[in-house]
């Protein structure tokens, strides 16, 4: 793995024609929100708040597969039936978006990049791109709603791909979870890690947008992108 900074060549960018981004964890630092979100869980049925190992775990995986992974069997139901009535607006003040975002996507937009999204969320993405003034930028936003089979199943990405009308070798999937590396290694489509320096398979890690920013401007300038 390669990290990215002023002196990596550009030519590790060349070929990107599209950007797929996971959320959590890459476009908004939702840590804290998964957090209280799942310990609320822990708290109502009277467990211990969770462990490291399931704050991780929650922090990659999909809703259902979290609460199973958290949760006795025998609660299960009742956890269900807790998420039809919970308030996610609850959870939104936890959530941030991560540093130079914004600045990124305007300057993607403008390169004439589609940006997209695939993501383990289920109904809750669309009030945090809204909250955070996002949802105008990405165009499709996967959800695991929106497949029947979520990452690291390929389908979140085949489906941008679809939208897009574009191949694997076109895009370049942004992530920070081993879910996410196995998805886009599952796709055939290159992957760039996002923070983490575990997911060995990523061609780049990229420690921050600003940084991703330069380097894709500086590649776009010099006619690589």
């Amino acid at each position: 793995m390669i990290i990215l900074n002023e002196h990596a060549n550009p030519q590790l960018l060349a070929g990107v024609e599209g950007i797929i981004f996971d959320c959590d964890g890459v476009l908004i630092d939702s840590k804290d929100a998964n957090t209280f979100y799942y310990n609320s869980y822990k708290t109502h049925f009277g467990l211990a708040p969770m462990t490291p190992e399931e704050v991780n775990f929650v922090h990659a995986n999909h809703v259902w597969d979290s609460l199973h992974h958290i949760l006795p069997k025998e609660l299960y139901e009742a956890a269900r039936q807790r998420k039809t009535g919970f308030d996610y607006r609850e959870v939104i003040p936890y959530i941030r978006m991560e540093e130079g975002l914004t600045g990124f996507l305007q300057w993607a937009r403008g390169a004439g990049l589609p940006l997209g999204i695939a993501t383990s969320r289920t109904d809750t993405l669309d009030m945090v791109l809204s909250h955070l003034g996002l949802t105008e930028y990405f165009s499709p936003a996967i959800t695991s709603l929106k497949v029947r089979s979520p990452k690291p199943h390929p389908e979140s990405l085949w489906s941008v791909l679809d939208n897009w009308r574009m191949t694997p070798d076109q895009v370049v999937f942004i992530g920070d979870s081993s879910v996410d590396e196995g998805c886009a290694l599952n796709t055939g489509v290159r992957f760039w890690s996002f923070k983490n320096p575990n997911l060995t398979t990523a061609q780049l890690l990229i420690p921050d947008f600003l940084t991703l920013r330069n380097s894709m401007g500086r590649a776009h300038r010099l006619g690589i992108l």
